[in-house]
């Protein structure tokens, strides 16, 4: 298959949807486009406010339905917040782990180190048989930060 014929990642994403049975509505294609076209983890009202200035018939329900239509499918994940409230960001391939920025909400998945010794131990102690683990820290990133510490204007 030559470059010009390989679909987009937002049509492969489509197409998956489509194979589970879902129709690729201007709904569905607008809130795909968004979560595709960030590089940090939205609110599902972020997505909907974002969304509603390509589609202003666009339902928060429809937000809502979407995310967890991809989510089940595996193309996005959500990111448990220690405020309680979920935001959502395109899944990782592979094993990865997440770091976000609790300032801006950019997120960056890194490579992880050999957890198993933890896993193992956690394992023992409360009986549990581990079967996967997801690993995600939250910090202030490096731009985040420079704003942070720069003088006010005058």
């Amino acid at each position: 298959m030559s470059a010009s014929t390989t679909p987009t990642l937002e049509q492969q994403w489509l197409d998956q949807l489509a194979q589970a049975g879902y129709r690729p509505t201007a709904a569905r294609r607008v809130v795909i486009e968004i979560v595709l076209n960030t590089c940090r983890a939205l609110e599902p009202l972020e997505i909907f406010t974002l969304a509603r200035r390509q589609h202003p018939k666009l339902g928060l329900v429809t937000v809502y339905r979407t995310l967890e239509t991809l989510e089940a499918l595996g193309l996005v994940q959500r990111v448990h917040q220690p405020g309680g409230c979920n935001i959502y960001l395109r899944a990782f391939e592979g094993h990865q782990h997440l770091l976000i920025c609790t300032a801006c909400g950019r997120a960056v998945f890194f490579e992880g180190d050999d957890l198993s010794a933890l896993m193992e131990r956690a394992a023992r102690q409360s009986g549990f048989v581990v079967h996967d683990h997801w690993l995600q820290l939250f910090g202030t990133c490096a731009e985040c930060r420079a704003a942070q510490s720069a003088p006010l204007p005058a």
